[in-house]
């Protein structure tokens, strides 16, 4: 050991300024490296999705498919109505054809029942008071009855004789000259008109005033 001492001791200044300079400058460099090495950017590491990333981007994801919902749905309704309307269009159509095939109907059955009332009426002016039994007032029975039946499905009598003439209600097949009653008035009634609910069957024959 003290020979080591000796050694160093005998080294010059220069050798030990030297050595220290060495030792200096690689002290700094392995300081810059360290600094270096510190200053780099490290990888960042993966975040983790909690939860509430989760459901954010869940809805994300189920809109598109809700607006497609809504959009079927919503076509699906406005089918469903346009159906409706022309299904509600059809029905009224084939009620009033239905009404006006039974209105038709009705009047051609009325029109072959008007002859058998003239018969009735004929039937029954025909007997005289004296001889009216009790055949006559079964006539007037049935003849009351077969009146009431066609009233109940709508069936008027045409109001004709002290009235004006009237074309669309009246047959003039008679003009007779009478000063007691003014101009175009009925006279006479020779047929019955009738009417099933304010539509013209028959109209009458009538005698008229000139």
């Amino acid at each position: 050991m003290s020979q080591k001492k000796h050694e160093k001791e005998t080294r010059s200044p220069e050798e030990l300024i030297r050595e220290g300079v060495e030792a200096a400058r690689e002290a700094a460099q392995e300081a810059g490296e360290a600094a270096a090495d510190r200053s780099e950017p490290q990888p960042e590491e993966p975040q983790a999705t909690g939860p509430e990333d989760g459901a954010q981007a869940a809805p994300e994801a189920e809109q598109p498919a809700e607006n497609a919902e809504s959009k079927q749905l919503a076509e699906m309704k406005d089918r469903l109505q346009r159906q409706m309307a022309e299904f509600d269009n059809y029905r009224k159509r084939t009620d009033k054809e239905k009404a006006a095939q039974f209105e038709i109907g009705q009047r051609s059955v009325i029109e072959r029942i008007l002859p058998v009332v003239d018969n009735f009426e004929r039937g029954m002016a025909s007997i005289a008071e004296a001889d009216r039994g009790p055949v006559y007032e079964g006539m007037e029975k049935v003849y009351k009855q077969l009146m009431t039946t066609l009233h109940e499905l709508g069936v008027e009598p045409i109001e004709a004789v002290g009235k004006p003439f009237d074309p669309n209600l009246h047959n003039a097949v008679m003009h007779v000259e009478d000063d007691a009653v003014e101009e175009s008035t009925v006279v006479e009634e020779f047929q019955k008109g009738y009417t099933c609910h304010g539509a013209v069957v028959r109209v009458s024959m009538v005698k008229v005033a000139n």
